[in-house]
């Protein structure tokens, strides 16, 4: 049965005036609107599908965070819970600090996008300028990506491109480690060595395989430093001979 249109509330924010032009709805409220919506369970949660979350169980028990300051979310109820994985490991400068958040703001409101295909602006050269001059020799440039999952992904593709125009096209070969994880991407699940991850989505990338993992609580357990044991496993990679 085709779906029926959802009806447009009518009323001043959408243009109830006869000469006034109707506007969409997302573009009525103002932001805090939507920040408000932030500090209470939603109504629905059926649309929004949720990565690595087993999604019914979670909409059974919902565990909300509506703010953060900080070193601390707050929940919906208001509960202060203790951040202590930076977000995922990309806020460790801690939460709305006001420095970040003015500049945040100053550079959304100067220049919020600017395209990197054939054109650019300023701003990226400088950064990449500033991390050259702190980067270890001889890491000289700078690539920039969204997540870990598209770096990853990058840097597969820039080693395989690399071989291929040194005239080396035959090197293609991808060496991971077991347990070890890279992202979710095709490439990530594919060097990556957490079977659970790339189970579903069939035999992944072609020419991959995977060294020992370095775990070894047994041994190597509270050690202070370099562990006594595991530098064999290093010797790994020569030891399984010349890539294919």
């Amino acid at each position: 049965m085709p779906r029926r249109p959802r009806a447009v509330p009518a009323g001043p924010a959408y243009g109830s005036a006869p000469d006034e032009p109707r506007r969409h709805p997302l573009r009525a409220a103002p932001a805090d609107h939507y920040a408000a919506q932030n500090l209470s369970a939603p109504a629905a949660m059926d649309a929004f599908w949720m990565p690595f979350t087993a999604n019914r169980q979670f909409r059974q028990s919902p565990r909300l965070l509506a703010s953060a300051e900080g070193m601390y979310y707050r929940d919906v109820e208001g509960r202060p819970i203790l951040d202590g994985t930076a977000g995922l490991w990309c806020c460790n400068a801690g939460h709305a600090r006001p420095r970040i958040v003015e500049a945040v703001a100053r550079q959304v409101a100067t220049l919020d996008f600017a395209p990197n295909f054939q054109m650019g602006s300023p701003l990226p050269f400088v950064l990449a300028e500033r991390l050259k001059a702190i980067a270890p020799r001889p890491l000289d440039h700078v690539f920039y990506t969204n997540s870990g999952s598209e770096a990853v992904d990058s840097a597969l593709k820039i080693a395989l491109a690399y071989h291929r125009a040194r005239g080396e096209g035959q090197r293609v070969r991808l060496i991971g480690r077991e347990k070890a994880y890279h992202g979710v991407s095709f490439g990530g699940i594919s060097v990556g060595g957490l079977p659970n991850n790339r189970k579903w989505f069939g035999a992944g990338l072609p020419g991959v395989d995977h060294l020992r993992h370095t775990l070894d609580i047994g041994r190597n357990a509270f050690s202070r430093g370099l562990p006594q044991h595991g530098v064999e496993l290093a010797d790994d990679l020569e030891a399984a001979g010349p890539a294919a």
